[in-house]
């Protein structure tokens, strides 16, 4: 029987964890929703200080701002909304009682029914927890015990999620279901982010598994590399596929099946699409500048005391360079200006 979802993974949270898990997930060519209602424990923050590549910090807001312009440029979709409870599906598309356990179907886990608190219901194959306080919309997929510990505190005694029932890679007991936090790694936003990478990659694999991939296969990189890299010899496809059979030569796949030819194909397309031309590096760098540019405000990012720090904070070569610049036979120092797309 053949079981359909929704969706292929759904990410609870929005913060430093879910939102890194998301991309790498979305990049891993999966159907992704990230559910956010902005109160990722960042938020409680004054300012963010030691993330690496902002070396003056960065208020919360414009760094979750981007982290959800990143999730959805990736391809996932981000939704507005809590998550109440997260069931196990039975064989017909709903949920089970407490007390029952899923059967597999011949594709695997019957996935999830993720109820949020406004929108509607929706099933997923696999789903990554990542908000850091507390885990009671997934209490009864697994004995309480064994996801949540008892605490002690000035005579008062309470329930947690405990933080060592997923593995590092945020597998746990229960086949698709991933914790990225509660976590060892989520007292630090950029421990919490490569939490979420890690696991965003473990889910890639396993979902790679399912569809025949063998382990040492299925765990890939996500990087770009500059085609001028590949050489005479890396551009005949014939010497990546040497390539690959010399890696696997031990698969617990025959070598001679349609299967491994299969995934070799596959990874083989994967990695070669890892690598860009010039052309299509400045283009991204430029994208990549863009995006972010996008993201500071003048009136909220300059000093209420000094409205041109940040023309202060620029380069004057480079601000003379873009004055002088033609576009259109105009140079832009030179430009009518224009007011609702008319000049003024």
């Amino acid at each position: 029987m053949t079981v359909s979802f929704d969706r292929d993974v759904v990410v609870i949270g929005g913060g430093p964890a879910g939102s890194s898990a998301g991309v790498f997930l979305a990049r891993g060519g999966l159907d992704v929703a990230v559910f956010d209602r902005g109160r990722s424990s960042l938020a409680r923050c004054a300012h963010l200080e030691n993330y690496l590549g902002f070396p003056a910090g960065i208020d919360v807001g414009t760094f979750a701002d981007l982290a959800h312009d990143h999730l959805r440029r990736a391809g996932c979709t981000v939704v507005d909304d809590l998550i109440e409870s997260v069931e196990r599906r039975d064989a017909t598309g709903g949920s089970t009682a407490d007390d029952e356990i899923a059967s597999d179907d011949a594709d695997g886990c019957m996935g999830f029914r993720i109820v949020p608190q406004e929108g509607a219901p929706v099933t997923a194959r696999r789903v990554v927890a990542a908000t850091r306080y507390g885990g009671e919309y997934l209490r009864g997929l697994d004995d309480g015990a064994a996801m949540f510990e008892t605490r002690e505190h000035h005579g008062e005694t309470t329930e947690h999620f405990d933080r060592e029932y997923a593995d590092r890679d945020g597998t746990t007991p229960i086949d698709g279901l991933y914790v990225a936090t509660p976590s060892e790694a989520d007292r630090q936003a950029i421990t919490a982010a490569a939490r979420g990478a890690r696991v965003g990659k473990r889910v890639v694999a396993d979902a790679r598994i399912d569809e025949g991939w063998w382990r040492a296969a299925a765990e890939g990189v996500d990087w770009l590399r500059r085609e001028a890299e590949l050489g005479e010899e890396w551009a005949d496809r014939d010497r990546w596929v040497e390539w690959f059979d010399a890696h696997h030569a031990d698969a617990p796949v025959d070598s001679d099946s349609e299967r491994y030819a299969r995934v070799r194909e596959a990874a083989i397309d994967d990695a070669l699409s890892a690598y860009v031309d010039a052309e299509e590096i400045e283009s991204r760098a430029a994208a990549g500048r863009r995006a972010v540019a996008e993201r500071l405000d003048p009136d909220s990012v300059v000093d209420a005391h000094d409205p041109d720090a940040l023309l202060d904070a620029m380069d004057d070569e480079a601000i003379a360079a873009y004055a002088t610049e033609e576009v259109g036979g105009i140079t832009r120092e030179n430009a009518p200006e224009t007011v609702d797309g008319g000049c003024r």
